[in-house]
């Protein structure tokens, strides 16, 4: 089956999708899953108000500081990634929270771009937009991965086109970067919904500790809602 790429994909342990069929199972997990999706956001939000209030955000962003800033979530996707196996289901959680804090400190920087308003009114439509297609996702019988394929490409598509305009510099580029990444984003939230819910039909309790794949889980819808509020503020926010 094709997927996009994951953070995770290098230690995705194999899965039994006819191991665990238990309705009760698969709810008992997603829920677990989409409560360390919004603890993490919470974090975010949380470190980025502050890194912005305080004024550490600025600092931050000053020599070597805005490496340290862009490059700690990274690393801490990293050592998630690469001690999935190792790490305890604590190590593991405190490295999601540390992923969701940094992010928050590098993101600092939307408070002085946009209004609080504006902030606020496309959270909104963010969590509308994720709550609705995640629903199509776990509902849906349409099995969605045949479109994991197009996904890939598409987001590939969007990165070399950022980088190019990175360059560029071009409104009108931008403007349909970022409606492609809401599409993407939009797609990934079913997609993601659907693959982990068939994850939890057929967890292989053996390999790897449920609450480990429940924080990966929750990683990638985090990093689905995330992009397509990011994606969604550029093409809607406000500056007043």
């Amino acid at each position: 089956m094709d997927q996009p790429p994951r953070i995770f994909e290098g230690a995705r342990p194999e899965f039994n999708e006819t191991r665990f069929t238990n309705d009760a199972s698969v709810s008992s997990f997603m829920s677990t899953v989409f409560t360390w999706m919004v603890a993490g956001l919470a974090v975010t939000g949380a470190a980025a108000y502050y890194a912005a209030a305080s004024e550490l955000y600025l600092s931050l962003m000053q020599g070597a500081g805005f490496w340290l800033v862009t490059l700690a979530p990274f690393a801490f996707l990293l050592v998630m990634n690469f001690g999935l196996q190792k790490l305890s289901v604590t190590s593991l959680a405190l490295c999601f929270l540390a992923f969701a804090g940094t992010m928050g400190l590098s993101l600092g920087g939307i408070f002085f771009i946009y209004s609080l308003g504006s902030l606020a009114q496309v959270f909104a439509i963010t969590a509308g937009t994720f709550a609705i297609m995640a629903i199509a996702g776990y509902t849906t019988n349409v099995d969605l991965s045949r479109f994991g394929s197009l996904l890939f490409m598409a987001l590939i598509g969007i990165l070399l086109a950022s980088l190019v305009n990175w360059w560029m510099k071009s409104p009108m580029m931008d403007f349909i970067i970022s409606a492609g990444g809401v599409l993407v984003f939009t797609g990934l939230v079913a997609y993601d919904t659907q693959r982990l819910k068939r994850i939890a039909a057929g967890v292989e309790y053996g390999a790897v500790a449920p609450m480990k794949l429940a924080l990966l889980g929750a990683t990638s819808l985090y990093l689905d809602f995330l992009n397509l509020f990011l994606f969604l503020l550029r093409l809607l926010g406000r500056r007043d």
